[in-house]
């Protein structure tokens, strides 16, 4: 089971489930976060500018 950390979407992490491979992952303050499609859409410009979540 994979979580959004931003909007706390859920979804099935297996094999079939091609939407899984939309989602992002980043590394703040030494921890990992994971994104999935919608948020990284919306949020697009502020995760290429290295900005922390807690920002956006």
């Amino acid at each position: 089971m994979r979580t959004c950390d931003f909007c706390g979407r859920q979804e099935e992490d297996d094999a079939e489930s091609l939407t899984t491979l939309t989602w992002t992952v980043a590394v703040e303050n030494g921890r990992r976060r994971t994104f999935c499609d919608a948020c990284s859409r919306d949020n697009l410009r502020a995760m290429e500018g290295k900005l922390d979540s807690e920002w956006w």
